[in-house]
């Protein structure tokens, strides 16, 4: 049986809250176009047994996440304007990162966006908050029976029910609730919260995931009972439908120009994405671009950084006593990318290690980005940007090449039919313990 649950829990916990970024957002085309290369993978592919299945769930995941980094790396220092234009990509700086973080989301290094600006924030975007009664969990203050209550949001309307049963307390009726709203998807999160005065006392509170409120809207979310008299007691005992913070937007001002937005991450210009995380109190936090040497150091790092990770992954499992040679095909693999490549990329200043790590000389790379330099530093930097792209594309497309494992039988030669159904293994999320 399929050990999916094992294989979702590691991603969820390790993965789960990564940020995805605009570039693992994909047409149609490009996602039937890797399809399509999964099955001609599958296709020929032998059929063998896993070594090691645990490990192997991890290990694939972890490949394709990795890889994920680097394919994304090389995407946002891919320019259709010429080498010169990918590691020239501007880079936005805040004076005060605490306050506010900045990060440029153009796409040219040509375009005339503005040099820098101020910025004066005065108040964060907040979300609405609905807090209940606090009732003691251990007691019961609600006749047993089935309730309703109607759930209003900007876009839809919601019913639900829920049943009090004999035997509960008010605490299983107030987890029971929290989880119903949390898990219907609406955009919503409930959780309960003790009585600091009182711990043996229980509330739910309810927030929404947006903040902020568009011109004309008065709630983000509405509650209400069913129109039933039992329904009506039993929301005034709970008192879910009481708001206690109103959803409210952020103010700011730009140059001295007002303005307010629903969230606290918003752009500018097109150009320039701004996170506010506090306000500014009567300071202003001036935004503006790094200078050409220091955005082309942090683009490379950028790449840098994701090559290094792959590289320490592959180092790792290398080290599984379980594991044989086939682990050390991805460290061999990822590790040739610079090593094979040594002598040019530490004269662009990219130092690489023994082990294939490759560390920045900012100093070296000041006298690479000369204009009698420039163009074969970009050259060197696009050959080797080009080459951990095709790496890492080989690698997540199917992680399990680099599994230990036994074969058991070679499929016929140039008779085989796709079987698109196991494509799935190559995600790396359906093994089992025979695998």
């Amino acid at each position: 049986m399929a050990k999916i649950d094992s294989a979702y829990a590691y991603y969820l916990s390790n993965y789960g809250n990564k940020e995805a970024s605009r570039y693992d957002s994909h047409k149609k085309s490009d996602l039937k176009k890797l399809y399509s290369k999964i099955v001609k993978v599958n296709k020929d592919s032998p059929l063998y047994k896993l070594s090691d299945p645990s490990n192997a769930k991890k290990y694939a995941i972890d490949i394709k996440e990795s890889t994920r980094d680097i394919q994304n790396v090389v995407a946002s220092l891919s320019s259709d304007d010429g080498i010169n234009s990918s590691f020239q990509k501007k880079v936005a700086v805040s004076s005060d990162e605490d306050i506010v973080e900045a990060l440029y989301i153009g796409n040219s290094p040509n375009t005339d966006d503005f040099d820098e600006f101020s910025m004066e924030i005065s108040s964060l975007a907040s979300p609405q908050i609905n807090m209940g009664n606090f009732l003691r969990k251990d007691s019961l203050s609600m006749i047993p029976g089935t309730y309703s209550f109607d759930l209003s949001t900007v876009s839809a309307s919601y019913e639900f029910q829920f049943t009090v049963k004999k035997g509960e307390n008010n605490l299983d009726v107030q987890r029971k609730l929290a989880s119903l709203i949390t898990n219907s998807g609406i955009g919503l999160k409930a959780q309960i919260v003790n009585n600091d005065n009182n711990p043996d006392e229980n509330s739910i509170s309810i927030t929404s995931n947006k903040t902020g409120l568009a011109h004309g809207e008065h709630y983000q979310f509405q509650i209400s009972p069913e129109s039933s008299n039992n329904s009506i007691n039993v929301m005034n005992i709970i008192g879910i439908n009481k708001v206690s913070q109103q959803a409210s937007n952020s103010n700011f001002t730009l140059n001295g120009i007002a303005h307010s937005s629903y969230s606290n991450t918003f752009t500018v210009n097109n150009s320039i994405e701004l996170k506010i995380k506090q306000t500014t109190d009567g300071s202003a936090v001036t935004i503006g671009y790094k200078k050409n040497l220091d955005a082309i150091a942090d683009n490379i790092s950028d790449l840098t950084k994701a090559y290094n990770n792959v590289l320490t992954l592959a180092e790792n499992f290398s080290k599984i006593p379980t594991q044989h040679t086939s682990n050390r095909f991805l460290l061999n693999d990822v590790s040739g990318v610079a090593l094979s490549r040594k002598s040019s990329l530490e004269n662009i200043g990219l130092i690489v290690g023994e082990n294939g790590h490759v560390e920045l000389d900012k100093n070296i790379l000041e006298n690479a980005i000369s204009p009698d330099n420039v163009t074969d530093t970009f050259k060197i930097l696009n050959e080797f940007k080009n080459a951990m792209g095709a790496k890492a594309d080989e690698a997540s497309l199917n992680p399990m090449n680099y599994m230990d494992k036994v074969i058991v039988e070679y499929k016929k030669p140039h008779n085989n039919f796709p079987t698109p159904y196991i494509s799935s293994i190559y995600s790396g999320m359906m093994l089992d313990d025979f695998a």
